[in-house]
């Protein structure tokens, strides 16, 4: 187990998994973009010490329903939380926080779980719910299964809020949020994501058009800023589970359970590629679970803040970065794998971050953070990572009747040894090779 803080600017000479285009680091700012990154990491800190410090305090009065995880205890203590759904708007932390989602507009209710035209969506599914102009609080009627036909394309100002109920989606796309601002989504399974595309798929009421094929990533972000993404349930899509790519911003993800994937997160569209130098993202309080392989996340530009998450028994490593970002790595908790060929990845990784760190202060100075919350409050912070609901973590409200199946189990669901995409599960020893190589060469350059 490992507990890193650490924050470096990361050069390109020292990325170990692109040969980047140069040694510029241009900060271009972005629509969104909040001027002091600091002060955003400090008002995280800040949140997390007070719910942390309340629970302390109610501990006497055996009160079971503080956490220390400020989002959850903004909204969760609340026994008629779904009577006022709405306050989620006013819970985020981090650099999404500023995401309203559909706020102070009206309730949508999916009723129907079809998904058969995606140019002309009937009323009542999720589709014609997300495609549209005005702001809107989504929910569902039932558990659902929701198989997409097609990438199913966001319009700004919405909230995807599972919450009461066991919604899965799956199919083609999955979900796509390209140029636009102020959506929430939280407690969904996505999963089992493939690639979808070259037809005709509606984006607004009154526009749709000729979608080339699609990634097939979980949740894929592209030029967009002001989301949050929390509590859901992510495991095998073609893809990443996550990407978040193309000059977005002001985006958390936070209170997640990523499983049984390879690339998991990417954050930037290449090392060369940068307008990404304005991204800022907020990694907070998610679970890195079983069988996951690399990109956790793998971040190319911009400035990342990664707090209070835990990594356990990565197949290649935890968190990558090239192209010369910011990573603010704080009070995470690292388990290793039981493969010895794999811990020798992530120490390599980690040696860009850590052992460089003093020598790379010399050219970069260090950026000023107040510690985080020790990776000891992990098991508390994170105990509640995915959907709501789910047994593995026993807790949720759900308003649908006993007899309401979604026909999948959620914990049974992802349970799959198959890896979709090219890369392998492990490494090659030829990688290890490349992997000592740079390890010496970094060595020889910061000490010669």
């Amino acid at each position: 187990m490992l507990q890193i803080t650490c924050i470096v600017r990361i050069l390109v000479v020292c990325s170990i998994l692109s040969t980047g285009s140069g040694f510029g680091f241009v900060n271009l700012t972005l629509p969104g973009q909040h001027p002091d990154p600091e002060a955003v990491v400090r008002d995280v800190h800040r949140k997390v010490n007070g719910s942390i410090t309340r629970r302390h305090l109610l501990d006497e009065q055996d009160s079971n329903c503080l956490t220390g995880n400020p989002i959850d205890d903004c909204w969760r203590c609340d026994p008629d939380w779904d009577k006022n759904r709405q306050r989620l708007a006013d819970c985020g932390i981090g650099f999404g926080q500023y995401a309203l989602g559909g706020k102070g507009g009206q309730f949508y209710v999916v009723t129907d779980s079809s998904d058969h035209d995606a140019v002309n969506p009937a009323p009542g599914t999720l589709r014609y719910a997300v495609i549209q102009s005005e702001p809107l609080w989504i929910i569902f009627a039932s558990n659902m299964v929701i198989h997409l036909s097609q990438e199913l394309i966001f319009n700004s100002y919405k909230t995807l809020d599972g919450r009461g109920a066991d919604v899965h989606i799956t199919g083609g796309g999955c979900i796509t949020l390209q140029y636009i601002s102020n959506v929430i989504i939280t407690s969904i399974h996505v999963h089992h994501c493939y690639q979808s595309g070259n037809t005709m798929v509606r984006s607004s009421p009154t526009h749709y058009g000729y979608r080339t094929l699609s990634d097939g990533d979980g949740i894929s972000i592209f030029g967009s800023k002001d989301l949050w993404i929390d509590h859901c349930t992510l495991s095998h899509c073609k893809d990443g589970l996550i990407d978040i790519i193309m000059g977005s911003t002001g985006i958390t993800v936070s209170n997640n359970h990523f499983s049984h994937h390879n690339e998991v997160m990417l954050l930037g569209h290449s090392d060369a590629y940068e307008p990404d130098s304005g991204m800022q993202v907020t990694i907070a309080f998610n679970h890195f679970g079983p069988k996951l392989i690399q990109r956790m996340p793998r971040c190319r530009k911009g400035y990342i803040h990664v707090v209070n998450n835990d990594f356990t028994q990565w197949e290649m490593y935890a968190i990558g970065g090239s192209g010369n970002p910011t990573i603010n790595s704080q009070g995470n908790r690292y388990i290793a794998p039981y493969d010895r060929n794999a811990k020798e990845v992530i120490i390599l990784h980690f040696l860009l971050y850590t052992s460089f760190g003093e020598e790379l202060e010399v050219k970069y100075e260090k950026a000023f953070s107040i510690e985080p919350k020790s990776a000891s409050y992990i098991d508390q912070l994170v105990m509640n990572a995915g959907v709501l609901g789910d047994r593995r973590n026993g807790l949720g409200k759900w308003t649908a009747g006993p007899d309401d199946k979604t026909g999948i189990d959620s914990n049974d669901y992802d349970n799959g040894g198959d890896f979709d995409g090219t890369t392998p599960s492990m490494a090659s020893p030829a990688s290890y090779l490349v992997f000592l190589f740079l390890s010496f060469t970094f060595y020889f350059l910061y000490h010669s």
